[in-house]
């Protein structure tokens, strides 16, 4: 193997270790964190199973942002979703054979990149340009606004500008799984693209960026608006009451 091989396997295997346990050290922490107050936001839903569609709405439409937004649910919608038709094209590099509906959206996921960096653009224009927003953003935003840019606008130069030996890649990646360490391609614009992937993966569970599992765990968007029918006691207050 060559020397890139070898940085790029143990490169891919500490971000790939780092990103699991800090999600879920992160996940640990959101669900034991008490939450002693009845605080949806209203008008909240008086049933778990409103909860449900709640959380389905705000998941797949962010419908709270559309409501207080529409240009910055238009950009950071077209961003999510563009992101996760890019994420779904990229399981072909790690699965054989491909599956069926991989197959079928891979003529979407690839021209998805172009409508990820344009709602990363959105986004990052508003943190310039929008007073208020640009009082409360700190370098870090930036910071990762850069990246994300950085990971699409050098996917896209892999695939309509700087082509690289697709084969090759996955079979590296394939070969990551199964421990059967194999060659990477040594173009730069792909070992670019590979290298800010991986600081994605490093800087992932300390970042804002958390903010796709932690929606899951907020008290005003996952609480059932009951406070007359059922009394709300956070466990470690109703054993104090006890004692």
């Amino acid at each position: 193997m060559s020397a890139i091989s070898i940085v790029y396997t143990i490169l891919y295997y500490a971000a790939t270790a780092i990103l699991i346990l800090g999600v879920a050290n992160k996940v640990i922490i959101y669900a034991k964190t008490p939450a002693p107050l009845k605080i949806p936001t209203t008008p909240a839903p008086v049933t778990r199973m409103g909860v449900i569609v709640r959380m389905a709405k705000e998941v797949a439409l962010f419908y709270s942002l559309f409501r207080a937004n529409k240009w910055i649910w238009l950009f950071g919608w077209i961003f999510h979703f563009a992101l996760l038709l890019v994420l779904l094209r990229h399981l072909r590099y790690v699965t054989d054979p491909v599956w069926w509906w991989v197959n079928l959206i891979q003529p979407f996921g690839k021209y998805a990149g172009f409508a990820m960096v344009i709602g990363l653009a959105g986004l990052w224009a508003r943190r310039i340009f929008v007073e208020r927003i640009r009082y409360i953003t700190n370098p870090s935003d930036h910071l990762m606004l850069a990246l994300l840019v950085g990971i699409g606008l050098s996917g896209l130069a892999i695939k309509f500008v700087s082509h690289t030996d697709v084969l090759q890649v996955k079979s590296f990646f394939i070969g990551l799984m199964t421990f059967d360490l194999q060659v990477l391609p040594g173009d730069p614009v792909l070992l670019i693209h590979l290298a800010l992937v991986a600081v994605l993966m490093i800087v992932f569970p300390f970042s804002k960026l958390l903010h796709a599992p932690g929606i899951f765990f907020s008290p005003t968007r996952n609480q059932v608006d009951n406070p007359r029918e059922k009394r709300h006691l956070a466990p470690w207050a109703a054993k104090l009451e006890r004692d």
